[in-house]
């Protein structure tokens, strides 16, 4: 906790701080997830990834600062993505989410007007993007019960969080299901 404590005195962000105290990992964890990312590792060790995030820090506090800073790193989200048809409802910060499918896998982007919300976005993007829709199908987010964040997190945000994991299970079922039209005679 020294390190955290000099750091943060020093200017430099929890994420900052993180990346230091797992310095023994790839660098991998350091890229922005974005639309043209895909990742390399598999959906459980990302998911493991970020539950070794967690407890390195700790407390709940570090733990929001940690997810404020992630949502920071996310890729430009434009304004013209901000419609209603990208809105997702059922959360009460406001939350966009766009998806596209390119070569078999589905590449996601999502902002929040939440810093929080914005964070937690992240780390979805962060197990989900840039994978095969039965992949993601086939993988529930684990790694939410494993770092207890529903326990932490207020009901709305917690009914919120659940609506975006929906759409992203929704949205790998329909790009499952226009794969198979493709295929058949």
């Amino acid at each position: 906790m020294f390190v955290v404590t000099l750091g943060i005195r020093a200017g430099m962000t929890l994420f900052q701080l993180l990346m230091i105290g797992v310095g023994n990992r790839s660098s991998k964890q350091e890229k922005t997830v974005g639309k043209d990312a895909a990742p390399e590792e598999s959906i459980v060790q990302a998911q493991q990834a970020i539950v070794e995030s967690f407890q390195f820090l700790g407390n709940w506090m570090a733990r929001y600062e940690y997810l404020i800073d992630l949502g920071r790193s996310l890729p430009d989200f434009p304004d013209e993505w901000r419609t209603e048809t990208n809105r997702l409802h059922g959360c009460q910060a406001q939350v966009w989410m766009v998806s596209e499918l390119r070569d078999h896998k589905l590449f996601f982007q999502a902002r929040s007007d939440s810093a929080i919300v914005t964070g937690l976005l992240a780390l979805l993007m962060q197990v989900y993007s840039g994978r095969l829709p039965q992949e993601i199908l086939s993988h529930p987010p684990d790694f939410l019960r494993a770092i207890e964040l529903e326990q932490h997190l207020s009901p709305n945000r917690a009914n919120g969080l659940f609506h975006m994991m929906e759409r992203i299970r929704l949205t790998a079922q329909d790009a499952l299901d226009v794969e198979a039209e493709k295929v058949k005679p």
